[in-house]
């Protein structure tokens, strides 16, 4: 018994080690601090044994290209925040607008300057990944961005190959709002600017509540459904080596990635 005054001393013990909770890969996102969607959305897809680990950068509650661009700024020191002793296997930029109007290149550069253990990532190239993995070639696009930067991504999407048959944005100025789209808009508003000859459709943002509707929304068109959250994670797993089909996020999950696997040409 224990009585106040006396110094504790543990018996030697030999404690039983395994490799964690997450043996099979550790994920790191970067989001904004006005996301309020991207976090459920991971530990929602994540498989067993696989980590998903979050920070957030401090941005502005305003969505323009101006704001986007000052992400840069802090991206090195967000990417040493997530784990370090653990040391992530990726680290994801999950900002769709950001990536674009940063730039692939030099956002993973600066996550590369934090954190050169993991491979860095941006939530546009895992869309892009999966696009190409669909066989997407024809898109139309949903995003609750303002025009100006639907504009760059349109440029974007149009630079990596894929033909535009639509873009349509919400116009909401800032992330809280884009947060509180409802699941069921989004479904709306996918039916709505739907094309018969689309290949895929694309619903832009990682701040968004899309996810939840995708599964639906291809049941009534047929087609693949691409959203932001689904498509970085997707892209994630497979360069983490985690190839598993996971049920109820779209058809995108039921594709390995091969060219995306540790030791592929690409990955």
């Amino acid at each position: 018994m224990f009585t106040s005054g006396d110094k504790v001393v543990s018996s030697p013990r030999q404690p039983v080690l395994d490799a964690g909770r997450h043996w099979r890969a550790k994920l790191g996102f970067i989001l904004m601090s006005t996301d309020l969607a991207a976090e459920a959305d991971f530990f929602a897809m994540a498989p067993e044994g696989v980590a998903v680990h979050i920070t957030r950068l401090k941005t502005d509650d305003y969505t323009t290209n101006e704001t986007l661009a000052r992400h840069i700024d802090a991206m090195a020191d967000a990417a040493a925040r997530l784990q370090p002793d653990a040391k992530p296997d990726v680290i994801s930029y999950s900002c769709t607008s950001g990536s674009i109007v940063i730039g692939e290149d030099r956002v993973m550069a600066e996550i590369k300057k934090g954190a050169p253990y993991a491979r860095p990532m941006t939530l546009v190239t895992g869309v892009v990944d999966a696009l190409r993995e669909l066989g997407a070639r024809k898109l139309v696009v949903g995003t609750p961005y303002l025009d100006e930067i639907n504009t760059a991504e349109a440029e974007f999407l149009v630079a990596k190959g894929f033909e535009l048959l639509d873009i349509q944005g919400l116009n909401l100025e800032t992330g809280i709002e884009f947060g509180r789209v409802t699941p069921a808009y989004w479904k709306d508003f996918a039916l709505e600017i739907d094309r018969t000859e689309a290949d895929a459709i694309f619903l832009s943002c990682g701040g968004i509540r899309a996810l939840e509707a995708a599964a639906e929304i291809e049941a009534l068109t047929g087609k693949p459904v691409v959203t932001s959250n689904q498509a970085q994670m997707w892209s994630c797993l497979r360069r983490a080596g985690i190839a598993d089909a996971i049920e109820g996020f779209g058809q995108i999950f039921a594709h390995p990635g091969l060219s995306l696997l540790p030791g592929s040409r690409e990955g």
